[in-house]
């Protein structure tokens, strides 16, 4: 990671655990995660948080090419709101998030979120969910999908 640190604090640890995690400038948010759930051992959870990118990637799923349009964001922004889902792929933490980022003028964008170099902040709650949630590759929409 490119900033300071990864600092973290357990809020609440059962039932189940919850962990608040701020990023520093120049910290990548999906390393970062990824990082994290695989030294907490983390197999499943939720992911929220809010804070600012100095830059990002995002992305959005063309079904019918199964690929994503990737999206360069090369200015800084507000992350008005991230939601995601850690789960487990290929025996490896996987991090789903998409994005709400807020530009300079007050106009909006968002989508899947492949990167993003955090900018003052970033503060996200790992909320921890019994039990494990895995990926399995779907053919009909050319993804990993959460194997229900």
């Amino acid at each position: 990671m490119g900033g300071r640190s990864l600092r973290q604090r357990l809020l609440r640890d059962a039932p189940q655990r919850t962990f608040i995690l701020r990023l520093e400038k120049g910290d990548e948010v999906m390393e970062a995660l990824a990082s994290f759930a695989g030294s907490e051992g983390i197999r499943a959870a939720e992911i929220s948080g809010i804070g600012a990118f100095e830059s990002a990637l995002i992305g959005f799923y063309n079904l019918e090419a199964k690929e994503y349009d990737r999206i360069p964001v090369d200015e800084e922004t507000e992350v008005l709101s991230l939601l995601g889902n850690l789960s487990i792929a290929d025996d490896e933490p996987r991090v789903h998030a998409h994005v709400s980022l807020g530009r300079g003028d007050g106009s909006a964008m968002g989508g899947h979120l492949f990167e993003g170099r955090c900018g003052a902040t970033l503060e996200l709650f790992v909320r921890e969910e019994p039990g494990e949630l895995r990926r399995a590759a779907d053919p009909d929409v050319g993804l990993p999908l959460l194997d229900l």
